[in-house]
């Protein structure tokens, strides 16, 4: 027995020493943990992320009009109705060009049109009823935003218009009784009247409560509808800079292993210099990441039909600007290491949470507004935009400026840390 608790003390005080096995065995998972329950944190709370809706209302009836005030006041929406600040007064509400464009561009996931004639055919019951629809523009890059809207649309048709909807009733009780006398008619619009009527804090009289569907909504993929499989895109480019990190961060550990097989002395005591070594081993996992990228394409080209070969341009100049920052930051981590189990763990612990928060793991676009923006600090969400603005949205060379100018600066920032930090084996 004192053996068997000598070996496990004697296990015990090697894993206190050892920080790569200490780091993988209970900070990466409490990490993993922390930011997989923020993420998933809402789905259980009736408070979910806020979708970004874009209305306009072509109609301008006082049913629209009221209809508009229910989207704004509804929790789960962030109405927009304005291309500048909502608060001016004297600013140009949206067009249906401009709300399809903004949607196009992906600034918000959806955009709804109140067409003309709404306010008097909003609501009606049964199939084939004679109604206005609403056309709801949408960007299948974000899959949940359009079922949410329209189930809100739903609701709010419900709880904003109950006079539409009591008209509506009167007239399918007209139709299928046999027909209203007039006074009975008189009598339900008074009270459709009351109901009508604003309360104290300026909102109407609530509906009953009842089924949905009352509102017609027609849907429309505007980025999505000519492509083809397009989820292989996402998967290319979030799992690639995934696998691209970790190859750059290994291949840049043989900086360590030089290091400690004395061949690096050897090497500096020519007329190589630090700065020219580094150069040369970042030009090296540089066009390692650039054949990876590639071959991960160029596979879901051939297999998936990722569109590939329309983008060329795009696509080269992302996979460089990514293949020069993650190389950049392999060699800086493996310049931060004393030994290749410290970069092992570092670069688990950094790549994996890089990778949660930035999109390789789970799409961005499903995380709240605050984790959204968190994810910037990280280079996987750079080059997943740049990629999805290529391959998703369609956009110029010239739009992807954004991301290139962040992932280059990214890659020089890293080289000049990993060069100030490789000075220890020059003074060695």
């Amino acid at each position: 027995m004192s053996l068997i608790l000598a070996v496990a003390k004697n296990r015990v005080l090697n894993l206190r020493r050892d920080r790569a096995a200490f780091v993988l065995a209970f900070v990466l998972p409490v990490a993993f943990f922390t930011i997989f329950a923020g993420i998933f944190a809402g789905a259980g709370r009736a408070a979910t992320r806020q979708i970004a809706l874009v209305v306009v209302d072509e109609d301008q009836s006082d049913a629209s009009k009221r209809f508009v005030a229910g989207l704004k006041a509804e929790a789960g929406l962030s109405v927009g109705l304005k291309p500048g600040r909502e608060d001016d007064p004297a600013g140009p509400l949206y067009t249906a060009a401009e709300a399809e464009h903004v949607v196009r561009k992906g600034d918000v996931s959806a955009a709804l049109i109140i067409p003309k004639g709404f306010g008097e055919k909003a609501i009606a019951f049964g199939p084939g009823a004679d109604r206005v629809a609403l056309r709801l523009l949408a960007d299948s890059a974000d899959p949940i935003a359009p079922q949410v809207v329209n189930g809100l649309v739903q609701k709010v048709a419900m709880t904003s218009m109950p006079a539409s909807l009591a008209r509506t009733g009167m007239a399918e009780v007209d139709r299928w009784s046999g027909g209203l006398t007039p006074e009975q008619k008189t009598r339900m619009e008074a009270a459709i009247g009351e109901i009508d009527k604003p309360r104290g804090d300026g909102t109407a009289a609530p509906a009953p409560r009842g089924g949905g569907g009352l509102v017609a909504v027609e849907t429309k993929d505007v980025v999505g509808e000519k492509k083809r499989n397009p989820t292989v895109t996402f998967y290319a480019a979030g799992l690639g800079v995934m696998f691209l990190l970790f190859s750059a961060a290994g291949a840049g550990g043989a900086l360590i292993e030089e290091a400690e097989s004395g061949t690096l002395d050897r090497i500096l005591s020519t007329r190589a210099s630090m700065t020219k070594l580094l150069l040369g081993k970042l030009l090296y996992l540089a066009g390692i990441g650039i054949a990876q990228l590639t071959l991960m394409f160029v596979w879901g080209a051939v297999l998936f039909g990722l569109e590939l070969w329309n983008h060329i341009p795009g696509f080269l100049i992302m996979t460089v600007a990514t293949a020069l920052a993650a190389s950049a930051f392999g060699l800086m981590l493996a310049s931060v290491c004393r030994s290749r189990m410290q970069l092992v763990a570092l670069s688990n612990l950094s790549i994996l949470l890089m990778s949660a928060l930035g999109g390789s793991l789970f799409p961005r676009f499903l995380m709240s507004e605050r984790l959204q923006k968190i994810g910037l600090i990280t280079l996987n969400a750079w080059a997943l935009d740049g990629f999805q603005k290529i391959f998703w949205r369609d956009e110029p060379v010239w739009a992807i400026w954004p991301q290139v100018t962040v992932l280059v600066g990214l890659g020089v920032a890293f080289f000049l840390v990993a060069r100030r930090l490789a000075e220890r084996w020059e003074a060695a």
